[in-house]
């Protein structure tokens, strides 16, 4: 058996998300100045959890949210960031670059809601899960080939103390490794969806579905436990732990740019 943590971060503010316009993968986007202050805010945060592995969306605004992050981290400085296409945000087709609002009556006149419709040339919420679970194979394949025989990394002791709840090691105790994701909002929330409702991940006491399910703000953190087997036809997921999702204790005391 192996077990590693996975953190999930939706990447920070870009000028798109402040005035409510859609983005998806056609408008590729940099940080606004609030952006990069919300993800230098994450990377301090975050500063004293040794990530092994770091994967980032191969769009600009999760690549620039990842590298502030790393380049904050205490352990990461030597750490390859893998830019990967399958972590890319949902394609809303003709909807990208006009405004939300745009999208929910496109959805009105043709009868559905807005959380399940598709505007044409974009990807279905079914398409975007089929993204997930390829990244999950490929990421469950690399943590087993990387560390399983190697055994944990000695830089991981420094996560391994009881951390209060609200703490960046919240809930890393005993976990010998640790990866980052940098993604975007909406494949987050479908992700984690997939985790909960398929995977029957194990879910913090008290909480409710639509606290783990509501939308992930710009740069909220998302964390989960794996354990691992290996088969012959590859990794087995024994175990999927929810230690929490979208919180934003870094972001408390964050004065934004205007």
């Amino acid at each position: 058996m192996f077990t590693f943590s996975l953190t999930l971060i939706r990447h920070g503010e870009t000028h798109y998300n402040r005035d409510k316009l859609l983005q998806g993968q056609g408008v590729d986007t940099l940080l606004s100045e609030t952006g990069v202050q919300q993800a230098e805010a994450v990377g301090k945060y975050l500063r004293d959890i040794p990530f092994n592995n770091v994967f980032a969306s191969n769009l600009q605004r999760a690549i620039q949210t990842a590298e502030i992050i790393l380049r904050n981290n205490t352990y990461c400085s030597g750490t390859e960031m893998v830019l990967e296409p399958l972590l890319r945000e949902r394609g809303f087709g003709v909807a990208e670059g006009r405004p939300k609002e745009d999208l929910k009556n496109m959805a009105n006149a043709a009868g559905q809601s807005c959380g399940d419709y598709t505007p044409p040339g974009g990807e279905t919420l079914d398409q975007v899960k089929l993204r997930f679970k390829k990244f999950l194979k490929v990421l469950f394949k690399q943590m087993l080939d990387e560390h399983c025989r190697s055994g944990p990394d000695a830089s991981a002791a420094s996560a391994s103390h009881v951390a209060p709840v609200g703490s960046a090691a919240d809930g890393l105790q005993g976990v010998p490794v640790h990866a980052l994701v940098v993604s975007h909002g909406g494949y987050i929330r479908v992700g984690v969806k997939h985790l909960v409702e398929d995977l029957k991940s194990s879910l913090p006491a008290g909480v409710k579905m639509s606290q783990l399910f509501s939308p992930c703000p710009n740069t909220g953190i998302s964390r989960f436990i794996f354990t691992l087997s290996q088969s012959e036809s590859g990794p087995v997921l024994s175990a999927s732990r929810c230690l929490f999702t979208n919180k934003k204790y870094h972001l408390e005391n964050l004065t934004t740019a205007k």
